[in-house]
């Protein structure tokens, strides 16, 4: 489809003839190629297909055969190593739309490798033929493969489609990459998925809220799944919602309770105890029996009704200690010492030929401590560059409140 102002113009594409805004396909491990012939035969819209085999015999076999079926002028032979096919195509314009990968075995070897090559939004077809490995066998051999420990199970083959796309999921991530399965299934000796693959760093961070601990009962076969993370829809959440105790208050109720603190030095609202956690939640029960919440507007399903509504074992003492203000702070000594210098710390990368760009050395010190100080006034946004203006997709032109002039000067210096 051509866009031309406000007309549209659709091409109408015929099966078995090239089509150059077409996709294009990559049979990783095609054999003899009669998968890749049949996409040539079969499916309209197709740019090339290229279908690579590491045998010699194998990839003369597959261009003969497209050139019996009269496909030569969509599908092309290729004798090389898989992998080193698709790390070469890992950027955006030589990404492939579609990668199909059906080895004997496994394919974890080449999902680095495919999960970078694919396109935005391109589909990824695997096959794992080694069931043996993914059904409970040798769990160990799976986790060296996977990821996952495989169990033997009356599921077995149901957790052998979730292991894949568990190991894609991670792999992808890696390049801030995540995947959306389209269909799964289990046939036979092997499992084959078909998955869509993006890019997003938002949707990756929500990785650990689909994957699971799976526990197995050996006598009844009962299974229970416990959540890796869970996807909070509001940011912040203080969690009892009460008012918090000084740090000399809750050092003291440790120190009276029978156990060691101390103070950090990463970080200075932070406190290290030996104390165990029902302990430290039992001093935050007390201290809200003096300093107490609206239990009414707390959900019954919040951590924060759930921990209050639990009675203390510990009787929390809050009278300050001598002992829990150490001599250090008692003598202001300085436990977090300040940057020798303004702008002290790594300096930018160095340019070719030695020295620091000037461009990128005026940057880091415009962006230097910029979350220590927030901005309170709309107006000092000016100062900082438009990103969306970068990318060309900033819709606010001379309403924008980040500044497009820090761009356009920067290019005006390269050129």
């Amino acid at each position: 489809m051509e866009e031309e102002g406000d007309k549209k113009e659709f091409i109408t594409a015929s099966v078995g003839e090239r089509c150059e805004p077409g996709l294009r396909v990559l049979e990783g491990l095609a054999a003899s190629g009669l998968r890749s012939v049949r996409f040539a035969l079969e499916i309209p819209g197709l740019k090339s297909i290229t279908a690579n085999d590491y045998s010699a015999k194998a990839a003369a076999l597959i261009a003969r055969n497209a050139q019996h079926n009269n496909v030569s002028h969509i599908l092309q032979a290729s004798q090389r190593d898989a992998s080193m096919v698709m790390y070469e195509a890992r950027g955006r314009k030589e990404r492939y739309d579609v990668i199909d990968l059906d080895p004997y075995g496994s394919p974890s070897p080449f999902l680095d490798a495919a999960v970078q090559a694919v396109s935005e939004g391109g589909l990824l077809c695997i096959t794992c033929t080694d069931m043996a490995v993914m059904a409970g066998n040798s769990g160990e051999t799976c986790y060296s493969k996977y990821g996952s420990v495989s169990i033997k199970s009356k599921y077995c083959h149901e957790m052998a489609l979730r292991i894949i796309l568990h190991s894609l999921d991670q792999r992808a991530a890696v390049y801030q990459r995540y995947i959306e399965p389209l269909l799964s299934v289990s046939v036979d000796f092997y499992i084959r998925v078909f998955v869509r693959v993006k890019t997003g760093q938002v949707v990756v961070k929500n990785s650990a809220s689909k994957q699971a601990l799976l526990y197995n009962c050996v006598g009844c076969g009962a299974f229970h799944l416990q959540r890796m993370g869970k996807k909070m829809s509001q940011g912040k959440h203080s969690t009892v919602h009460c008012n918090t105790p000084s740090m000399l208050q809750f050092r003291s109720a440790l120190l009276h309770a029978g156990y060691r603190v101390s103070l950090s030095h990463a970080c200075k609202n932070a406190v290290k105890t030996d104390a165990p956690a029902e302990v430290l939640w039992d001093i935050i029960r007390g201290w809200e029996k003096s300093n107490p919440v609206k239990r009414e507007r707390l959900s019954e399903t919040s951590p924060a009704h759930r921990i209050l509504s639990k009675e203390p074992t510990l009787q929390a003492c809050f009278e300050i200690r001598e002992d829990a203000n150490p001599q250090s702070r008692k003598q202001h000594l300085t436990r977090f010492q300040e940057n020798p210098q303004a702008n002290w710390g790594p300096k930018a990368r160095a340019k070719a030929g030695g020295g620091i760009s000037s461009e990128l050395e005026d940057k880091r010190k415009q962006f230097q401590g910029k979350r220590k100080k927030p901005i309170t006034d709309s107006s000092q946004l000016k100062s900082f560059p438009c990103k969306k203006f970068r990318k060309g997709t900033c819709t606010y032109g001379d309403k924008c409140c980040y500044s497009h002039e820090l761009e356009q000067e920067t290019e005006e210096k390269m050129a």
